[in-house]
């Protein structure tokens, strides 16, 4: 079958993706300089911050999916969390095998002092952009999201 190119949209879109995946790359590589030096990686970060943000405490299977990821790999790094002391399993009321995950005091200093070196840094990145772009283009990123998401539940 030979190769159909994109029409002009669907190039456009194309680039972006292609964009998106290089930017997400380098903010992984970002974010892990950032908070190696409190023994995090980006997607310990990550977890932690879903953690920190939530309403109640919650099982892994629905950090998994506020996070859009894969909830094997959340698991594997909630193990992981948990085996440093940052995280605890908590009863669930409403699941018997669906524990809670639960920040602790060392989780929550750690998550915090991450916080601390992050913000000066993220300020230090806005400067030099437009503050309607950057809004503009969370728009964009966010209208890309809810249609891949509508996309894959119509797929399942």
């Amino acid at each position: 079958m030979p190769d159909v190119p994109a029409d002009s949209k669907g190039q456009a879109l194309t680039d972006l993706i292609l964009t998106v995946f290089r930017t997400n790359n380098l903010l992984l590589l970002w974010g892990d300089r950032l908070v190696s030096s409190f023994g995090l990686t980006s997607a310990r970060w990550q977890i932690l911050g879903a953690i920190v943000h939530a309403e109640r405490s919650q099982p892994v299977a629905w950090l998994a999916r506020d996070l859009g990821a894969n909830r094997q790999n959340v698991q594997r790094i909630v193990n992981d969390l948990h085996h440093e002391g940052l995280v605890v399993f908590a009863p669930n009321p409403h699941h018997r095998r669906a524990h809670l995950v639960v920040l602790t005091e060392k989780g929550r200093e750690i998550y915090d002092a991450a916080i601390e070196a992050y913000t000066p840094r993220v300020n230090a990145l806005a400067n030099d952009l437009n503050s309607d772009d950057v809004h503009v283009a969370r728009r964009l990123i966010k209208t890309l999201r809810d249609t891949l998401e509508n996309d894959l539940d119509r797929a399942d």
